[in-house]
């Protein structure tokens, strides 16, 4: 069996179980979370998922763009659309999710366990994931997608009326609540052919095993890749820590609170770019960099203190990684409402970290939003765009009048 490495980065950060240094005064070990093989199986795929999510977000950013993802709030988002996905989509979805191999079943029962073996994990450390579904109350949705959502997820749902204005307002509190508050709103409009929001929230916050002492953080200054330099608050200590070094980078990990926990900073090599780290973030490479790490003693780290939140649309990226069909009139979520006619119209990531001589605070929330496609089900017509019309002889079909459109008038 093996143990699970979860991922949060940040520049590249990452949360995880790998065994770190220990202090004086050792608190009681904390057991391995131990997965089974479909679950490690899950583990490796979410990890390949969000290299490649972080890989297309930074190619497709400014490269002096602060990139902070959770791939794991990501990953829980989707799969929970998954359960209303069929045929061709939802076999892009797991294409996409890197989940080929595994069944239904065992994808939402992997989740489950390892949601579960998260949270809670180690005292020292705030760590929840929750989920939550909401959908527009005239609207029809399969029990049984509402079921396995919530045996499997703990996802609350809740029918909202999507035309009241106080709709959006409900929604952003459940996400404050869920983020400690760090990030307020995920929904900043409803539009009238959304029909359902599936929501994951994920909060972390665990102080530093060994912390900085803030009397020795000063001014110093930081290169930026444009070949300028920034005076910034820079931390500083000198303890024992994990460390790696190869012709890309060096890199130091810190633990935090009972060790499962820890932030893993890589920094590149002098003729490197991040850039050129993030090329080769993969899960083999990944790996492999987790185990050459050797304990060191007397290791010197000067590292920024920093926060900021980010936000991303995640449609293009996704799209360009094979989910297109679940953006499109092709999608079939039939699962979700046997009429169809529904597709994913947006999927919204936001981000918060604080990184400071205590510890770590970090949040995300990422938000899949269901709505009409242009074909719709038949009980809705709205004609809010430019559209095509004719006149027609019935009995014949002849074709009198035909028009487009475009931008009505009246007077």
């Amino acid at each position: 069996m093996k143990t699970i490495k979860l991922i949060i980065l940040v520049i590249i950060l990452s949360i995880t179980s790998f065994s770190c240094n220990k202090d004086d005064n050792p608190s009681p070990e904390i057991p391995d979370i131990i997965l089974n093989l479909k679950e490690q199986s899950l583990v490796n795929s979410s990890n390949k998922f969000g290299f490649d999510l972080f890989n297309k977000i930074n190619n497709s950013e400014d490269q002096n763009k602060n990139i902070f993802i959770s791939p794991l709030s990501v990953s829980f988002a989707l799969a929970m659309t998954y359960n209303g996905a069929d045929n061709e989509t939802k076999t892009a979805m797991e294409e996409t999710l890197r989940l080929n191999g595994l069944t239904t079943d065992e994808i939402n029962n992997s989740f489950k366990n390892i949601m579960n073996s998260l949270i809670g994990l180690d005292p020292k450390v705030a760590f929840n994931i929750a989920n939550s579904i909401w959908y527009r109350d005239s609207y029809h949705v399969e029990q049984d997608f509402i079921d396995v959502n919530k045996n499997y997820y703990d996802a609350e749902v809740n029918a909202l009326d999507f035309a009241d204005s106080q709709a959006k307002n409900i929604i952003n509190k459940w996400v404050a609540d869920k983020t400690n508050n760090k990030i307020k709103e995920i929904v900043d409009n409803i539009s009238p052919e959304t029909v359902m929001y599936l929501i994951n929230a994920i909060y972390f916050k665990g102080n530093w095993k060994y912390k900085f002492d803030s009397s020795d953080t000063e001014s110093k200054p930081f290169y930026l890749a444009d070949g300028t330099t920034k005076n910034v608050l820079m931390m500083q200590q000198e303890s024992s820590f994990n460390y790696l070094s190869n012709d890309i980078f060096e890199a130091v990990e810190m633990p935090y609170g009972g060790e499962k926990f820890s932030m893993v900073v890589l920094l590149p090599k002098n003729d490197k770019t991040t850039s050129d780290i993030i090329n080769e973030l993969n899960d083999d490479n990944w790996n492999a960099w987790l185990n050459g790490f050797q304990k060191l003693d007397n290791i010197h780290i000067i590292m920024p203190k920093f926060k900021f939140q980010y936000e991303k649309k995640l449609n293009d990226v996704l799209i360009d990684m094979g989910l297109g069909i679940a953006f499109s009139d092709r999608a079939d979520f039939t699962k979700i409402n046997p009429k169809g006619g529904i597709a994913i119209s947006k999927v919204k990531h936001k981000t918060f970290v604080d990184v400071n001589e205590e510890g770590t605070e970090a949040a995300a929330v990422t938000s899949v939003e269901i709505s009409y496609t242009s074909i719709g089900p038949s009980n809705v017509f709205n004609a809010n765009k430019p559209f095509v019309f004719a006149i027609r002889e019935k009995s014949t079909n002849s074709i009198i009048f035909i028009g487009k459109m475009a931008e009505p008038d009246y007077e």
